[in-house]
């Protein structure tokens, strides 16, 4: 009977000698990688291809150009704060959430993804979207989850942007001025 646990003499040469026998054999050689490749099972059904979709940079670009034009959100951000107090970037800060809030009140309808308040209890039962909600904390095991729910989500429910006029330039968020 061969012992389960060869000896480091004894697998030293049956390395040497799978070496060899691997070079000068093909059906040797088609047995050990057998051995090597590890046992795939089969999956229980094919999974569908993930296709991913090209995003509109000119979507983007207008929105970011409506965040400028309305609330400096470009130029608010570019700036180096370091030197200021936070009593000095309380006012900018406040013009910039204004105009922010004013792009999205004219441009999108926003819903919460969870009706809940911020800090409630709630149970997610198998099956939920996890396209919409992100477990966080220490995730572990099947739903059902219990947990609190730290923030509501956002879903947007119709998007109003501007028509673009053809030959626009989404690039050119803001353009330069020059006073006369």
């Amino acid at each position: 009977m061969n012992d389960p646990t060869p000896s480091f003499l004894k697998r030293v040469s049956l390395a040497f000698g799978s070496f060899f026998n691997t070079l000068s054999s093909p059906g040797y050689a088609a047995r050990v990688q057998d051995l090597c490749e590890p046992a795939v099972p089969a999956p229980a059904a094919p999974a569908a291809p993930v296709v991913f979709k090209e995003a509109a940079p000119d979507a983007a670009l207008q929105l970011l150009a409506l965040l400028q034009r309305e609330a400096r959100l470009i130029d608010f951000v570019q700036e180096d704060l370091s030197g200021y107090t936070d009593a000095e970037i309380g006012g900018p800060a406040r013009l910039v959430h204004e105009g922010c809030a004013k792009v999205l009140r004219e441009h999108f309808s926003l819903v919460p993804v969870r009706p809940e308040a911020e800090g409630s209890r709630i149970t997610l039962d198998d099956g939920f979207d996890a396209r919409a909600i992100r477990l966080t904390g220490n995730v572990v095991g099947q739903a059902p989850f219990h947990g609190a729910l730290s923030h509501r989500g956002w879903r947007a429910t119709d998007t109003r942007l501007p028509r673009l006029a053809a030959g626009h330039d989404a690039s050119v968020l803001a353009q330069a001025e020059v006073e006369l």
